[in-house]
C-alpha cells in the first residue's frame, strides 16, 4: 500500500485541520493544475507553460496530485517521434480519469502580438466552434477538459467591463485552433456598446494524437453529484416558459351563506321581505297603554 493511501491518524490540531480540507465537500474548491516540464522540452513547449503562469518539473502525477491537491494537469515534452508534445488530463480520487495527448504546430506566443494585455488572473469566456465538439466522443471530452482548465473559480456576479477576454476554439478538417482574444467596448450611440475583438495571443493550431479517457460507468461516477445539492421539489408550485411562479393553494369549502360581509343601510331587508322568508307570520307587537 502506498504511504498516501495509508489511514493516517492526526496527532496535532494543524494535522486534523489539513486532513478535514481534504474531506469530501458539498461545493468543491477551485481547481488546481499542475504544469509539468518534461527533461527534453523545447522553447515551444515552455513559452507555452509560461503562457499558464507556472512550470514544474514532476514524473508522478498520481502522487503528487495527492501530495499538492490537484486536480488538473498538464505535461509539455518534445522528441523526435512526437515533436511539441502536450498531454493535459485530470484526476478523480486521486487517479487519471482523462488524458488526451496534443501536438503543437503552429505557436504565436504573447511577445509576438504587439497588442493591449489584459491583467493577469483575468476570468476567460470560453467559446468553442465546430461540429465536432458536439459529435465526436474524443473532442467532446476535450471540450469539457478544456472548460475545467480555463473556467477558474466559481464567481457570484460579475460586470461589464470585467468582461475583457476571450479563448475560442475551433475545430476543423482534424485540427484544434485556439485564438486569444481582447474585448473591446466601443461607443455605439446607445446604452448598449459596440462590441470589437482585438487578438493579444498567444495562439495555437494543435492536433489530437492519442487519447487515454474513463470509461463510461466511471466517466458517470465522477459526475455524480451528492443529494445535498439537488434542489429539493416543491409541492404545487410550477414555472412556465418565461420563469413565472404558479403556486396551487387548497383551501376548504366555504359556505358564502354565512359570510359576513360589510353591512349597509341600503342593503338592509324590509319589513315585507322579511315576513316572506317567516312564511307571511310576523309576531304582532303589543299595544302600549
Amino acid at each position: 500500500m502506498d504511504a498516501l493511501d495509508r489511514v493516517v491518524k492526526p496527532k496535532t490540531k494543524r494535522a486534523k485541520r489539513f486532513l478535514e480540507k481534504r474531506e469530501p465537500k458539498l461545493k468543491e474548491n477551485t481547481k488546481n493544475a499542475m504544469l509539468i516540464k518534461g527533461g527534453n522540452a523545447n522553447l515551444t513547449v515552455t513559452e507555452y507553460a509560461t503562457f499558464l503562469f507556472l512550470t514544474i518539473c514532476i514524473f508522478s502525477p498520481e502522487f503528487f496530485s495527492k501530495k499538492s491537491d490537484c486536480s488538473l494537469f498538464l505535461f509539455g515534452s518534445h522528441n523526435k517521434k512526437r515533436p511539441n508534445n502536450l498531454i493535459i488530463g485530470r484526476m478523480f480520487d486521486y487517479h487519471v480519469l482523462d488524458m488526451i495527448e496534443l501536438g503543437i504546430e503552429k505557436f504565436v506566443s504573447l511577445k509576438d502580438v504587439k497588442n493591449s494585455k489584459c491583467p493577469e488572473g483575468t476570468k476567460p469566456m470560453l467559446i468553442f466552434a465546430g461540429d465536432m465538439f458536439d459529435v465526436n466522443e474524443d473532442y467532446r471530452r476535450l471540450k469539457s477538459l478544456l472548460i475545467d482548465f480555463f473556467r477558474g473559480p466559481s464567481v457570484p456576479s460579475i460586470r461589464l467591463a470585467g468582461l475583457e477576454y476571450v479563448l475560442h476554439f475551433t475545430a476543423v478538417d482534424g485540427k484544434i485552433y485556439m485564438r486569444s482574444y481582447k474585448v473591446l467596448l466601443k461607443k455605439s450611440g446607445c446604452k448598449i456598446p459596440r462590441i470589437e475583438l482585438e487578438e493579444m495571443g498567444p495562439s495555437l493550431d494543435l492536433v489530437m494524437r492519442r487519447t487515454h479517457l474513463a470509461s463510461d460507468d466511471l466517466y458517470k461516477l465522477s459526475l455524480k453529484q451528492p443529494k445535498a445539492l439537488k434542489p429539493k421539489k416543491k409541492k404545487n408550485i410550477s414555472h412556465d416558459v418565461f420563469g413565472t411562479t404558479y403556486g396551487r393553494i387548497h383551501m376548504q369549502k366555504q359556505d358564502l351563506g354565512k359570510l359576513q360581509t360589510r353591512k349597509m343601510k341600503g342593503l338592509r331587508k324590509r319589513p315585507a321581505e322579511k315576513s316572506a322568508e317567516d312564511g307571511g307570520l310576523s309576531p304582532k307587537k303589543p299595544k302600549s297603554t
